[in-house]
């Protein structure tokens, strides 16, 4: 595998047309992303905002109306640049008649795992995500919370480099969500990239390293989340600013977001605050306000694909 990227997204478009009228909707909208290899990153949006079709369209189960998508450095739509990924989907459903080990032994022989390694491997597996005493009795008297462990553990039994999550631990108690967590933390030593599409912001804000945010299929933000956050800081908020100023201030490692003004400048000292505030009056922006600052993701979510109800 090559490329320092485990996913890149370039101008990735999905419009799904109705063949009885001329509606159209626009699902996934000119997305251009890149995950770096090895690291945690989250996927957040509103519901219909786009993130489920953007992991279908990673991983070719639908197909692109344009753009193109790679996964470490290969076009997704070949076999071979799926190969290292691991995929746990929203709604899974696995034959209830099964047991957890022959359930696991059923999607390793598709996923490729030789005979010989499923039986070494499958122990392994079920003993990491805490159903080793649940290996022989049917799926059909699991609860939820160990059925999604379940699932990770049938994700990751072909040894992925890419681990893609939807709703990982949608409707799993505290004690699952703990245990999930456990085993994906393990993963970074291991040099897998997690991505994670959820809408759990304690979850994302306390894992990952990373964050994308979509709003109407589009990205809105994207970034480091110790830089979106920015813990203690200022905001300067500012309207008419062009584009080069942003993009200069973008460059200096300020985060900015959408506003009702214009744009919200997150910065993290005062000396920052300054220099931006003055990068902004030599372009003709205007300054409509400058305040210190605590923010969370929740914040960052509310601003950014709720801006109508963010307080």
């Amino acid at each position: 595998m090559t490329g320092d990227f485990a996913i890149e997204t370039y101008g990735l478009e999905k419009i799904y047309r109705s063949r009885w009228s001329a509606r159209e909707i626009r699902a996934v909208s000119s997305v251009s992303l890149r995950v770096p290899a090895g690291v945690k990153y989250g996927l957040l949006g509103a519901n219909g905002a786009g993130k489920t079709t953007f992991v279908k369209l990673l991983l070719t189960a639908v197909h692109p109306t344009q753009g193109e998508a790679k996964l470490f450095g290969r076009d997704a739509r070949e076999p071979e640049a799926r190969r290292p990924v691991g995929y746990l989907p929203e709604n899974h459903r696995f034959p209830t008649y099964l047991t957890g080990y022959g359930m696991l032994d059923f999607y390793g022989a598709l996923s490729g795992v030789e005979a010989r390694e499923r039986k070494r491997r499958i122990p392994e597996f079920l003993e990491l995500v805490g159903l080793k005493d649940w290996a022989e009795v049917r799926i059909k008297k699991y609860s939820k919370g160990m059925l999604q462990r379940l699932g990770l553990a049938q994700a990751l039994l072909h040894r992925p480099k890419l681990l893609i999550l939807d709703e990982p631990t949608d409707g799993v108690d505290p004690v699952g969500r703990r245990e999930i967590r456990r085993v994906l933390d393990g993963l970074k030593e291991q040099g897998v990239t997690v991505f994670i599409n959820s809408h759990l912001l304690s979850e994302v804000e306390s894992f990952c390293e990373y964050v994308a945010i979509l709003r109407s299929g589009r990205v809105a933000v994207e970034g480091k989340i110790s830089n979106l956050l920015a813990g203690r800081g200022y905001r300067v908020t500012a309207s008419d600013v062009p584009a080069a100023a942003l993009a200069d201030i973008r460059q200096s490692g300020a985060s900015i977001l959408p506003a009702d003004e214009g744009v919200t400048i997150q910065v993290t000292t005062r000396e920052e605050a300054n220099v931006v505030i003055d990068k902004i009056r030599a372009a003709g922006g205007e300054i409509e306000s400058v305040a210190a600052s605590t923010s969370s993701l929740e914040d960052l979510f509310m601003k950014t694909a709720h801006p109508d109800k963010a307080a």
